[in-house]
């Protein structure tokens, strides 16, 4: 119980904020060992893979970019390819930086895309920072039934 003072001892008297509290910050291990404060890995781009009739559609958040900072590629071995870079934001000697949580740096995802995927037919735009890129599907095609009249 002695030690839990000791994580307070800076907090004492004003609010208590859970979100913004560092309890691992005044132990003597290395930061980037229990907490990373490194955004320089925008990672967790999110990705939604949906199928419809006719095509895959992957939709992909890219809030503040570009499209000439992403690419979109198709590997021979029919896997798509998304990418691109968040560059980090200028820093003025002036400023006061009191949190960072924007992600900057390069990011990077990849979908093997199923045998019925029209690689040479791929679209892909954006629009308020939401990547689309549509596949097209092959039509799968019905097998010729035949019936066969049963005799006896």
């Amino acid at each position: 119980m002695a030690m839990i003072p000791s994580f307070f001892d800076n907090r004492r008297g004003t609010i208590f904020d859970p979100f913004t509290w560092e309890p691992f910050k005044d132990f003597p291990f290395p930061s980037s060992s229990l907490v990373s404060h490194d955004n320089s890995a925008f990672v967790n781009t999110r990705i939604d893979w949906k199928e419809t009739p006719e095509a895959h559609v992957f939709k992909a958040d890219l809030p503040g970019l570009k499209k000439e900072e992403v690419k979109v590629e198709i590997e021979d071995d029919r896997v798509l390819q998304i990418s691109g870079e968040r560059n980090v934001e200028k820093e003025d000697k002036n400023d006061t930086w009191h949190r960072v949580e924007r992600s900057s740096g390069k990011f990077l995802r990849r979908f093997r895309l199923p045998e019925n995927a029209k690689v040479d037919q791929v679209k892909a735009s954006m629009e308020n920072g939401v990547l689309t890129v549509t596949v097209p599907k092959e039509e799968v095609k019905k097998p010729d039934v035949k019936a066969i009249e049963i005799s006896g």
